[in-house]
């Protein structure tokens, strides 16, 4: 099964490098889609449907704690899981988000693994028979 990913961020290149991550990690995105802060997420939403949002928290425009709030007050997109990122990994910070209603917190630098396990958590599905997939794909 693989499964749609937005990537909210207002930095072209941490995008990239957010995408990158995910691929390499060997979770099963399907489609990729990217906005640069809040209100582009939104606006993303109204033509896509995807699984799991992957959202940094400072941006111009909407933040991803704004985000967040706006999603929880639409009735159609309130059960899409948030994963927030961000360099900023205090306790408080933290709480702030799931208060908020987000379901995931990666804190940067990151790693694939970290990355792969967090989303396959807040999606609810398990990765052990894909991976058992990928190593026989792969197997040299």
């Amino acid at each position: 099964m693989s499964f749609n990913v937005l990537i909210v961020d207002d930095s072209n290149s941490m995008r990239a490098v957010i995408k990158k991550v995910i691929s390499i990690s060997g979770f099963k995105m399907d489609q990729c889609i990217e906005a640069g802060n809040g209100k582009e997420a939104l606006k993303a939403l109204t033509d896509n449907w995807v699984d799991v949002i992957i959202s940094d928290i400072n941006m111009p425009e909407m933040n991803g704690f704004e985000l967040l709030k706006s999603l929880k007050d639409d009735d159609l997109l309130k059960n899409i899981p948030v994963i927030l990122i961000s360099t900023e990994s205090s306790k408080e910070r933290m709480q702030d988000a799931f208060n908020l209603g987000a379901k995931g917190f990666i804190k940067k630098p990151f790693t694939p693994e970290a990355v792969k396990k967090i989303l396959y958590e807040v999606i609810g599905a398990s990765n052990e028979k894909e991976d058992r997939g990928d190593n026989e794909v792969f197997d040299f």
